[in-house]
């Protein structure tokens, strides 16, 4: 049997080291490694700084990674990425993506996000490549965010929602990261059970080397004794981590030995940095760390947080769970206690949850966490066999295989194939 050709369009794509990049990169390259010929047309890596990385940028380039051919492609990238200019921004990516050459794919990934990128290039199979099978890995969902994060509401709303339905309802199947995402499939969207597939992400980071924790500590400045809390990842909208700086101002105030350290980049990151120069908080940022020094920070750490705005529930998987989990430490999550996140904190046995923009909350759920060791240590190590077992590469991509075989042979065995 010959090779199958796999056409992935997405936004993000290594290297890139945060968000749904990973993702995308693993299971290309899973793919291949499993006989398929795999073509990913991508953007220059430019998140979460909203940068294109030096040395990129060109209208077009080709590249070979690990057995994927990737061609990436200019886009506008805002360096104020507001709700109509990340509009925009994908509007230029699908139009490039839709006109480039595809060739004659045996099936189509489209990852989301990008939404409206997604949806132009939909457009353009239906055109050109109509008996393709067309599948959509849905990492967030778009109109579901929207509304949690309050940046859209009533008309825009509205069409927001009918073009993801739309572009959901018309692909042969779609791929979920969570159950939940599953239900909210069927329940918001009227896409039929039968064509969605649950894949969960996983961790994409390789073992973790054991920390000197001392040595690490020393190395930022964290004091003997202090409870060092870490957030790392994106600094957008969605993370809230204004009341993060908030819990460590709580903490200056009282006095206590709790030190907020968050770590990464994102579009609220000067902001965030901006009210902790005009605080008294015990909030300190670093920039994003390569693996190894990131991994070495969570391994330091005391607790771990996942931090969620007011409202967000139901939109997305933190991705920086996978790595929380893998390191052996509690996780505290100031989220939604009825939201997917606080859900998957649970059903890993992993930490504790709390109500999110409570900063009183967030500082006092660190203390609880940190007073008890041998409980934190069991719950980082009931947090890494979830790990091993729920959140395994090996299965995960296993699964897409599986799910592209069959609709590929679907294909083939179609009158008018």
């Amino acid at each position: 049997m010959h090779q199958p050709r796999t056409l992935i369009f997405g936004l993000n794509y290594p290297p890139e080291t945060t968000g749904i990049s990973p993702y995308t990169g693993a299971m290309a390259e899973g793919l291949a490694r499993r006989g398929h010929q795999v073509r990913a047309v991508v953007a220059h890596p430019h998140y979460p700084e909203w940068k294109i990385t030096s040395g990129y940028g060109q209208w077009s380039r080709n590249e070979r990674i690990n057995g994927v051919d990737v061609q990436r492609l200019r886009h506008y990238v805002p360096r104020q990425p507001s709700l109509i200019r990340r509009a925009l921004s994908e509007v230029t990516l699908g139009v490039r993506q839709a006109i480039v050459r595809w060739g004659k794919p045996n099936v189509i990934v489209a990852v989301s996000p990008g939404l409206i990128a997604s949806l132009i290039v939909r457009l353009r199979a239906k055109m050109t490549h109509r008996e393709t099978p067309f599948i959509v890995w849905v990492q967030d969902l778009y109109s579901v965010g929207l509304s949690e994060t309050s940046q859209g509401a009533g008309a825009p709303a509205r069409v927001i929602h009918a073009l993801e339905a739309w572009l959901l309802r018309s692909a042969s199947s779609v791929v979920v990261i969570h159950e939940r995402f599953a239900n909210r499939l069927q329940e918001d969207f009227g896409v039929s059970p039968h064509r969605i597939t649950v894949v969960r992400n996983w961790n994409h980071l390789p073992p973790f080397p054991v920390a000197d924790v001392a040595a690490v500590r020393a190395s930022f400045g964290w004091n003997e004794g202090e409870i060092v809390v870490v957030h790392a990842g994106n600094m957008g909208v969605k993370q809230g981590l204004h009341h993060v700086v908030d819990a460590g101002r709580l903490a200056f105030e009282r006095g206590e030995p709790v030190r907020f350290v968050l770590v990464g980049n994102g579009s609220q990151r000067e902001e965030i940095r901006q009210r902790v120069n005009d605080a008294q908080t015990t909030t300190q940022i670093l920039p994003p760390l390569d693996d190894e020094a990131f991994a070495q920070v969570l391994q330091s750490a005391d607790v771990l947080l996942v931090n969620e705005l007011p409202g967000v529930a139901e939109m997305a998987v933190p991705s920086k769970l996978t790595s929380y989990f893998a390191s052996g430490r509690p996780v505290l999550a100031a989220t939604d206690v009825g939201g997917i996140t606080a859900q998957v904190i649970r059903d890993a046995g992993a930490g504790l949850a709390v109500a999110a923009g409570d900063a009183a909350a967030i500082l006092d759920g660190a203390k609880a966490l940190a007073a008890d060791r041998e409980g934190s240590t069991r719950l980082g190590e009931s947090g890494k066999r979830y790990k091993e077992t729920m959140l395994n590469e090996t299965r995960a991509i296993d699964r897409f295989d599986s799910l592209l075989a069959d609709l590929i042979a679907k294909d083939a065995e179609s009158p008018s194939a």
